[in-house]
């Protein structure tokens, strides 16, 4: 708003004089505007007045800037001046800063032993860990027993059915040897009747051999048959027995398996190890936060025991070194810090003086020099800029 000012004062000391004396020259034509055209000549002056205004704005924006550079580099200048003793006890503070910064950078960047959502969930059930622990590994023990309950009288059942089948074809093969004993008693009879009849011939000892041998063969062939039978009943009734102990067991399996899937639900596991892992994981990862947290108020401590020891120091923005302690304990890295704020200044220095002397003071002097060529629109240019500055104002 300065320009504005100046720039109005200008105009007002050009008015005491007689501008309307000066000569006009018709045809002269300053960037191809036609100036005795009244809604080119505003526009033309509104330009002007345009970039007069962003001018200022942009000064406005790189004068806090390049302030606030040189009050960094002033503060640099106060650390690199204390008294040996004070700038020991300043590094030493800054070192402490640091170091927990470091320790505080590890913490965040290093992957946790469980997640947030685990560790909170364990921490709901810190009392019932050693109790579900407990339940959950007497729980999978006894469902591994029930397991090979379950296996070893499926191998039984399959044995009995084996021998079952066993047993089945002995029946069947003994009622075949009988069917066999039958038929050939039959045709020897009718052999020995055709030797008798037809033959003449003394047949009784025949008769007597055919049935020694057809009543030792059916009586052998009916113990087996009858034993056979006695076995398959016994397989059958063991048959049986292991069936029902299976159900049973399989009613225990059952009511196990529930029992597990609401435990595994409760503690948000899927099996005891897991949930003591979980709570290893979760006590070390308690200590390492914990830690952490008396870490974090180590540093906000000594972080503001920086500030104050800064403070003290006639330091304008203590707080920027709260960042750049390696600053405070390498002057290496403090020569290097205060060069690229010089160059920042530098180029601050250099915008500045280009919106300063180039964009506003070129329209500065477009303005003055139009109304010093056509003087007789000189109080509406000036009327112009009064109310554009009021706009500005705003």
């Amino acid at each position: 708003m300065g320009w504005f000012k100046k720039l109005i004062a200008g105009f007002r000391r050009r008015d005491e004089k007689d501008l309307y004396d000066e000569e006009w020259d018709d045809e002269e034509v300053v960037h191809q505007v036609d100036y005795t055209n009244k809604e080119q000549r505003n526009d033309y002056v509104r330009n002007c007045l345009e970039r007069m205004a962003d001018a200022t704005r942009e000064l406005e924006n790189l004068t806090f800037e390049y302030d606030m550079v040189t009050s960094y580099l002033k503060d640099m200048e106060e650390i690199e001046a204390l008294p040996p003793e004070e700038s020991e006890q300043l590094k030493e503070c800054a070192k402490r800063v640091s170091q927990l910064q470091d320790s505080k950078a590890d913490f965040m960047e290093r992957p946790h032993r469980i997640s947030d959502e685990k560790y909170q969930q364990i921490e709901r059930m810190l009392d019932e860990v050693d109790e579900g622990y407990a339940k959950l590994t007497e729980a999978e023990e006894y469902q591994d027993r029930i397991k090979q309950d379950l296996n070893r009288l499926d191998g039984e059942k399959h044995a009995y059915l084996y021998r079952k089948n066993e047993v089945m074809r002995l029946i069947s093969d003994t009622r075949g040897m009988a069917i066999i004993c039958v038929v050939a008693l039959g045709l020897c009879i009718l052999l020995l009747l055709f030797l008798q009849f037809f033959l003449d011939m003394d047949t009784k000892a025949g008769y007597l051999v055919t049935a020694a041998a057809a009543a030792f063969a059916i009586t052998v062939i009916y113990v087996k048959h009858v034993d056979a039978r006695k076995e398959l009943h016994r397989v059958e009734t063991g048959i049986n027995k292991i069936i029902l102990l299976q159900n049973k067991v399989k009613i225990r399996y059952v009511n196990n398996t529930n029992l597990l899937d609401y435990l595994y639900l409760k503690y948000g596991v899927s099996s005891a190890k897991e949930l003591i892992d979980l709570w290893e994981n979760y006590k070390i990862e308690r200590e390492e936060r914990e830690k952490f947290r008396k870490a974090e108020l180590d540093l906000d401590y000594n972080e503001q025991e920086l500030l104050q020891m800064l403070k003290r120091y006639q330091i304008k923005d203590p707080a920027v070194w709260l960042h750049q302690t390696e600053a405070i304990l390498d002057h290496k890295e403090m020569v290097e810090i205060r060069h690229n704020l010089i160059i920042r200044r530098q180029s601050l220095r250099r915008r500045m003086d280009y919106n300063k002397e180039v964009v506003a003071g070129g329209s500065q002097k477009e303005i003055k020099d139009l109304v010093e060529k056509y003087p007789q629109y000189a109080k509406e240019i000036m009327a112009s800029v009064e109310e554009y500055e009021k706009k500005f104002a705003k």
